[in-house]
């Protein structure tokens, strides 16, 4: 046991879920052992609970749609996503802005139904996401658009992800190069960034003291959680492992094998 740390969170009690999805429901396209369950486990109890990911290549609808591919049906007002948090910020920053955007479908759209448009010209913003088509002559354009004065916004601030053969580069990973040949340092909309944490808060309808986050990362979902005041538990299904737990100066409130053992935790009687 770590210095700290309190096991006797009781799940029942808590109103509110928000639940990281790589690396706590799936691998790639594989389906983390007792994530169905734990989905059941929710629905059985009426629980309110958002599937929360700092990942920006899918929208709601392909999230859905791949958890039923999987075995799951969650409705698609279950999920938010970086690529919709960084909407909302540009859209609250600047009605109407344009982007010059590195990035898949799920953030175009989420950017598009946000009212900013696409402009690979003189747009106010360059926005970087997860994206397999990723290239040089992109990040060369995208250099040329910050340095002529566009404002250098990405998803997430995650370095690497979980995938289904190991870890694979995230967004911060892929913007580095950007901020490094322009001097300029990123704004991230995603986790942690207490504005995804509140937003999601929000869509829930509960109170932070209700509710829970749960992910498999310490710098950014566990962390966005101490930040939110939001009680916390760490999954090892994912990324962090205990070994790696020295070296963050915050602690989650509790620590599982993997988000199915929720449903055997002790509950209220």
């Amino acid at each position: 046991m770590l210095p700290g740390m309190d096991y006797s969170i009781d799940f029942d009690a808590k109103a509110g879920f928000i639940c990281d999805m790589d690396g706590v429901v799936y691998h790639g396209n594989r389906l983390l052992p007792g994530a169905q369950a734990f989905v059941q486990w929710l629905q059985e109890r009426d629980k309110r609970y958002l599937f929360l990911t700092n990942s920006s290549e899918r929208s709601p609808r392909e999230l859905h749609q791949k958890l039923v591919r999987m075995g799951i049906d969650v409705d698609e007002s279950h999920f938010y996503t970086s690529a919709l948090a960084t909407a909302e910020f540009l859209a609250a920053q600047a009605e109407g802005c344009s982007a010059y955007v590195i990035g898949e479908a799920g953030l175009i759209n989420a950017l598009y139904n946000a009212g900013i448009s696409m402009n690979d010209v003189n747009p106010e913003y360059v926005v970087v996401g997860e994206s397999p088509s990723y290239s040089y002559a992109r990040i060369e354009k995208a250099v040329q658009l910050v340095r002529a004065g566009a404002r250098l916004v990405g998803t997430n601030p995650d370095l690497t992800g979980p995938g289904e053969n190991g870890v694979v580069p995230a967004c911060g990973s892929l913007i580095a190069p950007i901020e490094l040949a322009t001097e300029s340092k990123a704004y991230f909309a995603g986790k942690p960034n207490p504005l995804m944490m509140r937003q999601a808060i929000k869509r829930l309808g509960c109170r932070r003291e209700e509710s829970i986050i749960i992910g498999d990362r310490m710098d950014t979902d566990i962390v966005a959680g101490v930040e939110s005041e939001i009680d916390t538990v760490l999954v090892l299904s994912g990324v962090t492992t205990r070994d790696d737990l020295h070296r963050f100066a915050y602690r989650p409130r509790m620590i599982l094998e993997g988000v199915g053992d929720i449903c055997s935790a002790p509950q209220t009687p």
